[in-house]
């Protein structure tokens, strides 16, 4: 019985490091994401008429959906910085915030309109889609040209 100390194998370290996190780690994030899409599909975040309501102020769910994912982020935010939690890459979390300027103005509106128009924010859409609503990769398709828009003309924005 070999009763030395030794570093994990050469090939779960060179996996590791490769990548930059062990597989194990991606399957989590994995698992999270699903756990995340049915949230979102039961809660009926993902749903259009739920975002179309809200925007016509014709009910209350989304408003307190979210405004408990606020309560739930500031909570989240006090513990982290309490117990300096660090990230899955072992570096420290830092909350830096960001200027305020009219291009957050710009960008909220143009964010809003384009919320209110498919029903879905960013992380919705990919519920929307696991759901089985296939005009929702139009909704993907166009936040990706969105953001490789905003990349290209970042420079000229105001910041």
């Amino acid at each position: 019985m070999n009763t030395d100390t030794q570093p994990s194998s050469p090939e779960s370290t060179e996996a590791k490091t490769r990548s930059g996190s062990s597989p194990t780690t991606y399957v989590m994030v994995l698992l999270m994401g699903i756990y995340l899409g049915i949230l979102f599909a039961k809660s009926e975040v993902a749903h259009w008429q739920r975002v179309h309501d809200m925007f016509l102020f014709r009910e209350a769910h989304m408003y307190l959906i979210i405004g408990t994912a606020i309560v739930v982020a500031m909570i989240s935010m006090l513990i982290i910085k309490r117990f300096a939690i660090k990230s899955i890459d072992g570096k420290p979390i830092t909350y830096k915030p960001k200027p305020y300027h009219k291009g957050v103005i710009i960008g909220g509106m143009l964010f809003g309109a384009g919320w209110a128009i498919t029903g879905a924010c960013p992380g919705p859409i990919y519920a929307q889609i696991g759901a089985g609503e296939w005009l929702a990769v139009l909704t993907l398709i166009g936040a990706m040209l969105g953001m490789f828009a905003y990349a290209a003309l970042k420079p000229k924005l105001p910041h």
